[in-house]
């Protein structure tokens, strides 16, 4: 790979970073969330929405994982 695109990659591999840190700090808002939810609503389609929003946010972050390793792969 020439310098000019690994330069590139670099760039969006930072981006991605930087996304991932975002998410990051939702998925810890949400997480915190949902564990607050009372007893009561356990079941309910609140409890059940928050529940698929934490797993789908923490998917979303182990697939950012997934494409920097694929990107440090590239650019070595």
């Amino acid at each position: 790979m020439n310098n000019s695109r690994r330069k590139a990659l670099q760039k969006i591999y930072a981006a991605i970073e930087e996304v991932k840190s975002n998410l990051e700090t939702i998925f810890n808002e949400e997480q915190e969330a949902f564990e607050n939810i009372p007893e009561n609503l356990e079941g309910s389609e609140r409890y059940e929405a928050a529940e698929n929003a934490v797993d789908n946010l923490d998917n979303a972050f182990s697939g950012l994982d997934e494409v920097l390793e694929y990107l440090e792969e590239a650019m070595a």
